[in-house]
Parts: C-alpha cells; sequence; structure tokens
C-alpha cells in the first residue's frame, strides 16, 4: 500500500508542482469557457486528458514511442497556446456547438504530448522490467487525475467568485485568461532549445 502512496503523490506533485506550471497553464486554458454546470463535460476533457498522458507514458514503458525531449518541450506551449488562441477564437459561441468528439480527440492528444514530456523521468525512476512498471504507472496517472480535479474546482471557484461578485462578464474572463496563458507560453515557444539547433 505505501507503494501506491509513493506513485500516487508523484502524480500530485507532477501537476501541482508551481515550478511545472505548464500542466496548470493547459488546465486552465481548457477549463475556462466552462462553468460548475458543465461539470460532466469538464470532468470528460479532464479524464481523456489524463487519458492520453498515460497512454504516452505506456508507450514510452514500453518502449514503443519515444520523442527528444526538445521536440516534446517545444510542442507542449504550443498545445496550450492552441487551447488558448481556440477559446479567443470561439469566443462569444456556445460552448454546445463545439463537437464534444473532435474537442475530446484532440484532448487525447495533447495529453499524449505532456506525457511524452514526463517519460524520460518516469522511466528513470522505476526499475525493471515494462510489466513491472504498470501498476505505478496507473498509481501516477491516478494522483495526476486528482491533482487535475483539484486544479480545475479552483479555476471554476475563480471564476465563480470573479464573474459573480467582481462582475466580470464570462466573455472578458475567458479573454482575459486566454490572454494571459497565451502571454506566458509564447515566450516559452521563443526561447525553446529547438530554435537553436
Amino acid at each position: 500500500m505505501s507503494d501506491f502512496w509513493i506513485y500516487f503523490n508523484i502524480g500530485l506533485q507532477h501537476v501541482l508542482d508551481i515550478n511545472a506550471y505548464d500542466h496548470v497553464l493547459f488546465l486552465l486554458a481548457l477549463t475556462v469557457p466552462y462553468e460548475f454546470k458543465s461539470w460532466k463535460r469538464i470532468l470528460i476533457l479532464v479524464s481523456l486528458f489524463t487519458l492520453g498522458h498515460t497512454v504516452a507514458l505506456f508507450l514510452s514503458v514500453f518502449n514503443i514511442l519515444t520523442i527528444k525531449a526538445e521536440i516534446v518541450e517545444f510542442l507542449i506551449p504550443i498545445t496550450i497556446l492552441i487551447t488558448a488562441l481556440y477559446n479567443i477564437i470561439i469566443l462569444g459561441k456556445s460552448a454546445k456547438k463545439d463537437s464534444t468528439t473532435v474537442t475530446g480527440i484532440i484532448t487525447v492528444f495533447f495529453g499524449i504530448i505532456h506525457g511524452l514530456g514526463f517519460s524520460n523521468y518516469f522511466n528513470s525512476i522505476l526499475t525493471g522490467k515494462p510489466t513491472d512498471k504498470l501498476a505505478p504507472l496507473f498509481e501516477f496517472a491516478l494522483g495526476i487525475e486528482v491533482a487535475q480535479i483539484i486544479v480545475v474546482v479552483a479555476a471554476l471557484l475563480l471564476a465563480y467568485v470573479v464573474q459573480t461578485l467582481l462582475k466580470f462578464s464570462k466573455r472578458d474572463w475567458i479573454l482575459m485568461i486566454s490572454a494571459f496563458i497565451a502571454g506566458v507560453v509564447i515566450p516559452m515557444i521563443m526561447q525553446s532549445e529547438i530554435w537553436v539547433k
């Protein structure tokens, strides 16, 4: 049981680590268009992101898929920027018109990219055969899922307070947060090691 908590905690810390805020930025970009009443859709999207993240680690553990770290580190902020810009582009349009299937597939794909960013570290902390890493992989995934739900609930609470008490319109809130996220990740993209080569 102690092993469970070790890997569960690694999953929690992976998302909640203040120095690795790219995961939180993606979650903010993913959920900023929604409110508490859309909790089922948000939970589906967050779980699909966890699924993609876990699939990437699974593929890495079995040496099916490996990508150079600098490419993944370049792609992660790109996924965040695309999500933030998408929010701005669809501003004012009903979220119901947005296809859940398409959004879900894209979220899984982005989860795979983010998972590949953690795969080298994940493989380095685990020893043994690939099959020995399956239980820790799912324990880690559960920690990720719980941490993501914590972040999403906090983001939704903040949105509720700002929109209700401070009288921000939903449109202004989405625009402000999405623009902020874009402003944070554009320098990350520009400073990527990929440009050096």
